[in-house]
């Protein structure tokens, strides 16, 4: 195992997000939810793997579980949590924010939070939404039931003028009438006036590593901190095969047995914690 290069010193925050392989928006349909229960689960031994890795590199991150798994494998996040993992929440069953009501996301949030926490004996202060895909009225929502930070505003490919939640930098605070959630949003870099993704699912497995690490490097360079995400099925490339569109089923199962080297090889190059601890540094 090599160590960081080029004088690497800061501590990025390396995530996961928690779900089965058929529980991905790009394979959403009324039919398939009703399927979950009949589908090979293949979460946990993908998991087991991600931690391996993570211990051999002695390295620490987030991980955002879903409460429909953390019902199915208590066990699962029990370990992570007792490995020093920290342990946040994607929701409960991986319903986009945009498509729920305000009162079925407060109850989603909810169910999702008290599942995690008495599961792990301790708060559990960071969310990410389902497929980045956060809404303005949730902010409220999440400080009122008690989340410190987000990570949910994934502004991939639009202007750095774009939008009330474009921001320079991907780490700021959101202030609400209820009070303050931090938001520790997943890196982006500005090309053209243009955000691109770079550090994280399906980008990280469409660039070579080489290229990803270059444009992580300028970040870095650049003071900023990384926010990156992958998921556990995206280490699975004996995972069955879904059904779905061409687009889907290309930006799904697109080089998923390059990920584990290049998650090795991201480990070795640069600096890793929990996004929590990232946030407490920012945020001091």
């Amino acid at each position: 195992m090599t160590t960081p290069l080029d004088g690497a010193v800061s501590k990025h925050a390396l995530t996961f997000d928690l779900e089965e392989h058929f529980q991905v928006s790009a394979f959403w349909s009324s039919e398939r939810r009703r399927q979950w229960e009949t589908l090979e689960s293949r979460v946990e031994r993908n998991t087991m793997k991600i931690a391996d890795i993570l211990a051999s590199r002695s390295t620490k991150a987030t991980f955002f579980v879903l409460g429909w798994i953390a019902e199915r494998h208590p066990q699962l996040v029990k370990t992570l949590a007792q490995s020093g993992h920290e342990i946040a929440s994607h929701g409960y069953g991986h319903e986009l924010v945009s498509k729920q009501s305000p009162a079925q996301f407060r109850e989603d949030i909810r169910r999702s939070k008290d599942i995690l926490e008495n599961l792990i004996g301790t708060k559990v202060l960071g969310y990410r939404a389902p497929s980045f895909s956060i809404t303005s009225w949730a902010i409220e929502i999440l400080v009122e039931e008690g989340f410190q930070y987000d990570s949910s505003i994934n502004n991939r490919f639009r202007s750095s003028s774009a939008g009330k939640f474009s921001r320079p930098s991907n780490y700021y605070p959101i202030n609400t009438p209820s009070g303050v959630l931090l938001e520790i949003a997943p890196s982006t870099i500005t090309t053209l006036g243009i955000q691109l993704p770079v550090g994280g699912g399906g980008y990280f497995r469409l660039l070579p590593y080489s290229a990803t690490r270059l444009l992580l490097k300028r970040l870095e360079r650049q003071g900023s901190k990384l926010v990156i995400y992958l998921h556990p099925w995206e280490l699975d490339p004996a995972q069955p095969r879904m059904k779905g569109t061409l687009i889907s089923r290309t930006r799904h199962y697109l080089n998923l047995d390059k990920t584990e080297q290049g998650l090795k090889r991201l480990l070795d190059d640069f600096i890793f914690g929990p996004i929590g601890e990232l946030a407490n540094c920012i945020f001091a």
